[in-house]
């Protein structure tokens, strides 16, 4: 089997890494979005090379989260100046969908129902239809804060802060705001208090629509399922992880924020990455974990797999575990991991 091989890529972000994600299509095209106001373009082969930044897209103030659309030349941005922006990655050209009251956190594009979902510190979701461009985008009100969001083929989930978690059905939800814009009282799905009893830090979706991952900022990963029956239910499980040995405490850990989720999209197991500087990988069916990587020399702050799976995208930044007085961002690092065909998949259960 070949080794494994991990490199660098040159022209990082000048502060921290808010979001990393892979083309639809392309397992090499990367997006990555930065507190330093900018959308990094890049092309991954080439290790020797460090691989080649394509382009980048300034923004007027921090951008916190960016994803693709419908296809590799599309791009939604959110971030500390409110707007909700399409950029066209071939022209530079950038178009604002959507302006909420307060920060937008995150946006997630859905290709089966041609939707864009992004949710704001104002509390608030914005539906925008990117096959209506004529019809205006609906508004949700939310009941606390949004951290993350994440999408499947079927569902949204929206991780907020008091341990909330709203699932919403897109189906049944775009059937509902299509009778009105401002859907400020639309229930979700599924309403459910997080297992974690830490504030959540970040959700991601089975690959299988089955049901998602979510982290905490106390070192703690929970596993469920969409399915509401009491036997699905009784499969939810949480772990600890992200933990070290206190060089100073007798036998006691320091305890790190779980900071980024990632499904592999070929086998179903996820990736986690904490403030620890650590990224491990794990099988959610059999409840073990895969493998732990060599410890990277920052915070990991994002992960993100290709569309292949045949990449794991790490961003490294110093993140608040370090205590620093004046937060610069020096130091943020993006890597490639490039993996073996056996290294995400998973184990048989133990006997």
């Amino acid at each position: 089997m070949a080794p494994t091989i991990q490199y660098e890529l040159s022209s990082p972000p000048t502060d921290a890494v808010s979001a990393i994600k892979f083309a639809p299509d392309s397992p090499t095209r990367l997006l990555v979005s930065s507190w330093d106001r900018n959308v990094y373009l890049y092309d991954i082969s080439g290790e020797e090379e460090g691989g080649k930044l394509i382009e980048k897209y300034e923004h007027r103030a921090p951008v916190l989260d960016v994803c693709f659309g419908a296809d590799d030349h599309e791009a939604f941005s959110a971030g500390m100046d409110w707007q909700v922006k399409r950029i066209n990655l071939d022209s530079g050209e950038t178009e604002v969908l959507s302006t909420h009251e307060g920060p937008v956190k995150s946006v997630v594009y859905s290709k089966e129902q041609s939707i864009l979902v992004s949710s704001s510190w104002d509390l608030t979701l914005h539906f925008h239809y990117l096959s209506s461009p004529e019809k205006e985008t609906t508004v949700i009100s939310l009941p606390a804060k949004p951290h993350s969001l994440s999408i499947t083929s079927s569902k949204l989930v929206v991780a907020m802060a008091a341990r909330l978690l709203y699932i919403y059905e897109l189906k049944s939800t775009l059937l509902l705001t299509s009778q009105s814009n401002v859907a400020s009282k639309l229930d979700p799905w599924q309403q459910r208090e997080s297992s974690l009893k830490f504030m959540t830090r970040a959700v991601a979706c089975m690959p299988n629509d089955d049901g998602y991952a979510s982290s905490s900022i106390e070192g703690r990963v929970a596993v469920e399922w969409f399915d509401p029956s009491p036997e699905s239910q009784a499969r939810k499980y949480a772990f600890k992880c992200h933990r070290q040995p206190d060089p100073e405490g007798e036998g006691t850990d320091i305890v790190y924020p779980v900071n980024a989720l990632a499904f592999h999209p070929v086998h179903g197991t996820f990736a986690s990455g904490g403030g620890d500087g650590v990224v491990a990988l794990w099988d959610a069916n059999a409840k073990r974990r895969i493998r732990q990587y060599q410890k990277y020399p920052q915070s990991v702050a994002a992960l993100c797999f290709s569309s292949d799976g045949k990449y794991l995208a790490i961003g490294a930044c110093p993140g608040f575990e370090t205590a620093q007085e004046e937060y610069s961002g020096e130091g943020t690092k993006l890597y490639i991991r490039e993996l073996s065909e056996t290294e995400a998949k998973g184990k048989p259960p133990k006997a």
